[in-house]
């Protein structure tokens, strides 16, 4: 069902790679023998389909959001509801398939980056539960916006480090747990978030995550009895994304929209859109399209969500755009607020603002379809995280 798009070991195209001082490289490729020699076996899948059902709740339902959709007018709204999952995003999906193969590995110290938080919840989460040492890299202002999340990653055992470097946000928070994994690889793991980062990396996490487009093509399936006609997820590095998308890529009938955040406005510069607004280049190891500054560097970059704060993304997702498969567009920090507000007051369901950017495009796109057609849009956590920022900017606008 899912294509292998990886062209040749470790690219999409010509996006991807391994771009990594020699240390770490050795590093990545015990990991890669690892995945390799786990990612099929019938024991270790046994045992992450225990813990995906009895522990993260799997499957989560493909739920036709009705009210929305007779308010929009237009194609049906299905959200699958990644927010409904233990510690309440898809990031456990992905967190429960490499603690088992870190167990695999036979390390003791698990570390890994997080910018919303939700990735750092999500591993520490694990960690609690198999008794590994954890140790979460958060950039300094995203410990600032996510401060419940930091309490959280201490209430369940592992140490923050807010990274006081550059912008301190998340591109910041890889830069660090890759120097530590570059200097302690022998006794760490290093989790990676996002589907970035050098090879294996992108393709580890996309594997992972490819349960949600698995699960979502089953159940449209069987409730509409055919594909859908477009598939939606927000994009920062692009693990919900590319976890929806990578099951429906050879059903060429399915559109596929990735939706980056234009934060103030693609023409101010401060935004995190590289697909949009960005170019090819190298930034932690991988190609991919990304976002630069005037010498070539990483640029700086603004998100209302930051958990889409990046200026690279997925080299997967580089690849779908660069041969035409996903159409990729941007929503602003007002529209993604405005869709946080709507889906709370028709569904009852609070999104994540990450996920908010999602479900501002297809209020946007549904209109324009047909009762007939069908959009399946990835609500990739919840937003509990979010309701103190979202009230402390209503009330200072006030």
């Amino acid at each position: 069902m899912m294509s292998k798009v990886e062209t040749k070991k470790g690219y999409f195209g010509e996006f991807g790679g391994s771009f990594v001082p020699e240390p770490l490289q050795a590093a990545l490729d015990h990991l890669e023998k690892a995945f390799e020699q786990y990612k099929d076996e019938s024991e270790f899948n046994e045992e992450l389909e225990y813990y995906l059902k009895e522990y993260v709740g799997r499957p989560n339902p493909l739920y036709f959001a009705q009210r929305l959709t007779e308010k929009l007018g237009g194609a049906k709204i299905y959200l699958k509801r990644e927010d409904l999952n233990h510690t309440g995003a898809h990031k456990i999906n992905n967190v429960m398939g490499q603690v088992l193969l870190a167990k695999r590995m036979g390390a003791k110290r698990v570390i890994a980056e997080t910018g919303a938080g939700q990735h750092g919840v999500a591993t520490a989460t694990a960690c609690a539960m198999f008794g590994m040492e954890c140790v979460i890299y958060m950039g300094e202002e995203d410990t600032r916006r996510q401060a419940l999340n930091v309490f959280r990653m201490e209430l369940l055992g592992a140490k923050v480090v807010a990274v006081k470097d550059g912008a301190r946000t998340l591109k910041e928070a890889v830069d660090a747990a890759l120097m530590d994994y570059a200097e302690n690889y022998e006794n760490t793991f290093y989790l990676l978030g996002s589907a970035v980062g050098p090879h294996p990396y992108p393709t580890i996490v996309r594997h992972f995550q490819s349960v949600i487009g698995r699960e979502a093509r089953a159940q449209h399936l069987e409730k509409e009895g055919r594909l859908p006609d477009y598939i939606v997820a927000c994009v920062g590095g692009g693990s919900n994304a590319i976890g929806l998308f990578a099951p429906f890529f050879d059903d060429k009938e399915v559109g596929i929209i990735g939706v980056e955040p234009g934060g103030r406005g693609l023409a101010t510069g401060q935004h995190a859109a590289p697909l949009t607004a960005g170019e090819p280049g190298i930034i932690h190891g991988f190609k991919c399209y990304m976002m630069k500054d005037e010498d070539g560097e990483p640029a700086s970059t603004h998100s209302v969500a930051a958990g889409l704060d990046y200026p690279g993304v997925g080299p997967e997702h580089s690849y779908y755009k660069a041969i035409g498969r996903a159409e990729y567009v941007a929503i602003d920090d007002e529209e993604a607020l405005e869709a946080f507000h709507a889906l709370s007051r028709t569904e009852g369901i609070i999104p994540a603002i990450e996920s908010s950017h999602a479900v501002a495009y297809a209020m946007k796109l549904a209109p324009t379809l047909s009762a007939d057609q069908s959009i399946i849009v990835n609500l990739s956590g919840r937003g509990d995280k979010d309701v103190q920022q979202v009230f402390d900017m209503m009330h200072n606008k006030k």
